[in-house]
């Protein structure tokens, strides 16, 4: 286990894992059933972030249909079949993880339900690896509400300082924000496309590929930002 009194929190899609296509075949299943026309892989990416809810709002809007009652539980019950499928750990992601738990607690925090965040990490065989894995649907608010981060620094004893929130998207900058933390943006993550031409703010890390969450995990443990 790594020192108690760091910190460091992972996004689950877009940053620990691609689910893209999944969730996308999902959306369109649900859509084709409706009478609505499929949408592109890329256009379903840049809805992914904020929870199942509001990715069948987005997906039905764009598609031209109502969102009517049952539309969301017909969704979770196609994605809990698809899960799987073409899901899979971004290439290096295990490693980073690894050396993370090196030196400090290692959490999941997502905006995706709880039980299917656990199967998924469980059935990659990456379950182990986290201490926690808070999911959208639990008692505490969604990101960017930071309260499920601060819940978890607070459990870890970790202050601001000592807390690194990684994730792909503006909503895990915002939560970083708003919890008063460092942020590093991963770049490879299909909700790094949602940055304004595709610019993150400036003082942030920012990496291109899981490879580069290493240099930025080891300068996080070796100078944190001070409160």
């Amino acid at each position: 286990m790594g020192d108690l009194r760091r910190l460091i929190a992972f996004d689950l899609d877009g940053t620990l894992i691609d689910s893209r296509r999944d969730l996308t075949d999902s959306a369109n299943q649900l859509l084709t059933e409706l009478g609505g026309r499929p949408l592109s892989e890329e256009a379903i990416g840049r809805m992914i972030g904020e929870g199942a809810r509001l990715l069948v709002q987005r997906t039905l809007a764009a598609s031209g249909l109502e969102n009517g009652p049952g539309t969301l539980a017909r969704f979770l019950e196609i994605y809990d079949t698809r899960l799987l499928n073409h899901t899979r750990p971004y290439d290096g992601i295990v490693d980073v993880v690894r050396l993370a738990g090196q030196h400090a607690r290692v959490v999941v925090l997502t905006n995706k339900g709880a039980r299917p965040s656990e199967r998924l990490l469980e059935g990659l065989g990456m379950r182990d690896l986290f201490e926690e894995v808070v999911g959208g649907d639990g008692p505490l608010p969604r990101k960017p509400d930071p309260s499920g981060l601060l819940a978890l620094m607070d459990r870890a004893g970790a202050s601001a300082p000592h807390t690194l929130l990684i994730g792909d998207s503006p909503i895990d900058h915002e939560t970083a924000r708003r919890a008063g933390v460092r942020c590093c943006l991963a770049a490879y993550g299909f909700g790094f496309e949602r940055f304004p031409a595709d610019r993150p703010p400036a003082d942030e890390w920012v990496v291109r590929a899981p490879a580069g969450l290493i240099d930025v995990i080891e300068r996080f443990v070796g100078t944190p930002r001070r409160a």
